[in-house]
């Protein structure tokens, strides 16, 4: 490594970024990281930490509001806001020291600012040239924005939600997608009256319609009201609240109002510099190479989920790329996906739907979580859907509804991954009571083996 030249500069430090650097210079290249912010990205920083550490804090609220249901005599007296975001900001910092650690090894130079890449295989930080045999694309995505709707102190970006210093008793959420959901989870689980607007037919259109209609029937069982095929016209604030015409020539109020309408690649300048730039992602082959020689793209900047963890694959695969191992594509399909509400939604493969279009024919069964025991101890509603490519062929999609359910999704991910046959799965023997179970019934189902179900 040289004073501005490595064997691969990686400009951004997010998910996608900081692994590739990490995984580089474990094959022996020198590299250099540029991050204008502090390395973890949004997703430490900003989006699936603070955010699950939120969600943790309001399963407890819900926690004490219904404990007596239990045979618990507690009392939820309120929500200390200061803890709150304590609690939350002390989680990231321990990660972020810890990977700070990681990235203080001798081949990995970490440069402080923001950098400007150009189409000589460069980035400019603060007027200092940088340069790689390779370089890697990594500068992550933003919340996206509507015309018309300018955000303030009470029209908020998830950004913005995370650093709230009061509880909404209301909430209007704009967006009925993953960041939408969670967050009207919880804030209804603090206590505040929430509606969802979506412009779509349903919530989570990514997702199996099963799954979508499981999840929407169970939030609004919690008093969240959801209202689909419609849209937000204007929105307002003062400092009482917001106001919000919608489509259908209402208007609502609430004390805040989240757009939520998804998020955007920071594509603009690379696009300047003669990237390949199609609808804001990134263009790239599927070994995740752009137009131009030698430059690499990974994470929010490729079209597809926009998921931390697709992020860190992306990071891994392209630096074995660089070091030439060679490695098998990352799969869109294969990467396992979890909407961490109350109730969670956790799926990983093709939707029913999508796998007929691909085999011309698929069988899918569902096993309901009032079967299960665990999920009985947990009062969560919600089931396991499992679809299977023709009458004999593997498992291609798993879909699964109901509280900690994310938690099966590791084997649903190695099930679909391995192109197993329900007869391979059926066998393995599940731990008692666990929510797991219900993912091995399914299987028993699908293998001609039902034990608590009628096939």
């Amino acid at each position: 490594m040289t004073d501005t030249h490595s064997d691969v500069l990686i400009l951004g430090g997010g998910s996608g970024g900081y692994t590739c650097a990490l995984r580089a210079a474990q094959l022996g290249s020198t590299v250099t990281l540029v991050e204008a912010d502090q390395v973890g990205g949004t997703c430490l920083h900003r989006g699936c930490i603070p955010t699950k550490a939120l969600l943790r804090a309001s399963e407890v609220a819900e926690t004490a509001r219904t404990a007596a249901s239990f045979g618990v005599l507690a009392e939820l007296h309120g929500i200390d806001v200061h803890e709150l975001h304590k609690y939350k900001d002390d989680i990231v910092q321990r990660l972020f020291k810890g990977l700070r650690g990681l990235l203080s090894r001798d081949k990995i130079r970490i440069v402080a600012g923001a950098g400007v890449y150009s189409p000589d295989r460069s980035v400019t930080v603060d007027g200092v040239r940088y340069t790689g045999d390779a370089v890697v694309l990594a500068t992550g995505s933003q919340p996206r924005l509507l015309d018309g709707i300018e955000t303030g102190a009470r029209i908020l970006t998830s950004d913005q939600a995370l650093e709230l210093d009061f509880i909404p008793s209301s909430a209007i959420v704009l967006g009925g997608g993953v960041i939408g959901v969670e967050f009207a989870s919880l804030w209804r689980s603090f206590g505040a009256e929430v509606t969802i607007v979506e412009a779509l037919p349903r919530l989570l259109m990514a997702e199996d319609p099963w799954s979508a209609t499981q999840l929407t029937r169970a939030i609004r069982r919690r008093g969240i009201t959801v209202r689909t095929k419609s849209r937000v016209t204007a929105a307002k604030e003062d400092d009482n609240g917001v106001s919000v015409e919608l489509v259908e020539g209402e208007t609502v109020t609430a004390d805040v109002l989240l757009v939520a309408v998804g998020r955007t690649p920071r594509s603009a300048d690379l696009a300047a510099a003669g990237i390949a730039v199609d609808n804001g992602c990134v263009v790239t082959d599927e070994r995740l190479r752009t137009n131009v020689s030698g430059v690499y793209a990974v994470g929010d900047l490729v079209a597809g989920p926009q998921l931390a963890h697709r992020g860190f694959q992306h990071g891994l695969f392209v630096a074995e790329e660089i070091a030439g191992l060679a490695p098998a594509p990352v799969a869109d399909h294969l990467i396992p996906r979890v909407v961490y509400s109350h109730p969670e939604l956790a799926s990983v493969g093709l939707t029913e739907a999508a796998a007929r279009e691909q085999y011309g024919a698929c069988i899918a069964t569902v096993y309901d979580l009032a079967g299960n025991g665990k999920s009985q101890i947990l009062r969560t509603a919600g089931g396991v859907k499992v679809v299977r490519a023709g009458e004999t062929g593997p498992v291609v999609g798993v879909h699964m509804v109901g509280d900690r359910i994310g938690e099966s999704i590791g084997e649903a991910q190695l099930t679909v991954a391995w192109e197993a046959l329900p007869s391979d799965v059926a066998p393995f023997i599940h731990a008692h009571p666990t929510q797991n179970e219900a993912l091995g019934e399914a299987m028993l189902v699908l293998a001609g083996r039902p034990l608590h179900s009628h096939s």
